[in-house]
């Protein structure tokens, strides 16, 4: 799951070397003499993050967020919506082997590049995968007065100058997001975190940015709860983020690892 920036550009520089970005790609399918032949696994590259895609497991049990959210939305979220990314992400590319050899960090960052035919398939379901598997991974077990520390909880004050003036800024932007999408924690150049929110499943990673956590809204992310109380929903959803899990993601990233 975790990719260092050494291995990262290396991977990069192999596939600017064989020619793939745009002139791998043609009107009638990729060009298969400018691929080269790579392990699956190689540059940290596992199988949820490598065609083709595979829907990670969850960490807990599907009631081990409840009542935050609750057992069938889980089970809903995970086993139906993000399985259906998948499998349409697996479908768009599999005529097209030069973006299989991608990993999904670099297929969302490279996917202006994609054929036009499947961009947008890729747009929406790679970015479904990627969000997904990035909310999965930072929430745990509810807990009441949970709160960052370390680094992490300096480079909280000094971007946004509290947790609660956090949390209210990411509150607002998820509830202002009109329609469906996505609300983010960025984190930029030399650790600074900043608040985002994105449509549909769109993801900062399609600009280079890297996303420390997010929360979903979706309807399908809350509405059997939550109906349509929104402002309730992202409220709760801090009980759930687990910001041990949030803490190492950060380090990661303050290191420049690329990670889901």
């Amino acid at each position: 799951m975790v990719m260092t920036r050494r291995m990262f550009l290396r991977n990069v520089a192999g596939v600017s070397g064989a020619g793939l970005a745009l002139t791998a790609f043609s009107a009638h399918g990729p060009s298969h003499a400018s691929v080269p032949a790579r392990n699956p696994l190689e540059n940290g590259k596992v199988p949820m993050s490598a065609y083709p895609y595979k829907l990670p497991d969850l960490p807990y049990a599907a009631d081990a967020l409840a009542p935050v959210i609750d057992t069938e939305t889980m089970g809903l979220h995970h086993g139906k919506h993000h399985q259906a990314y998948i499998d349409k992400l697996n479908g768009a590319l599999k005529d097209h082997s030069a973006a299989q050899q991608l990993s999904l960090t670099e297929l969302m960052a490279k996917v202006q590049e994609m054929p036009e035919a499947v961009r947008g398939v890729i747009r929406n379901n790679g970015g479904g995968h990627v969000n997904h598997s990035m909310f999965w991974q930072v929430m745990g077990p509810p807990k009441d007065g949970a709160k960052p520390g370390g680094e992490l909880a300096k480079a909280v004050d000094a971007a946004f100058g509290s947790l609660d003036d956090l949390k209210k800024k990411f509150n607002d932007a998820g509830v202002k997001q009109f329609g469906s999408g996505w609300v983010f924690v960025t984190v930029e150049a030399g650790g600074k975190l900043a608040v985002t929110a994105r449509p549909n499943q769109d993801t900062p990673l399609m600009e280079g940015t890297s996303v420390l956590f997010g929360n979903d809204v979706w309807e399908h992310a809350y509405y059997l709860t939550y109906r349509n109380r929104r402002p309730e929903y992202l409220e709760a959803w801090w009980k759930v983020l687990d910001w041990p899990k949030v803490e190492a993601r950060y380090a990661q990233l303050k290191q420049g690892e690329t990670i889901l």
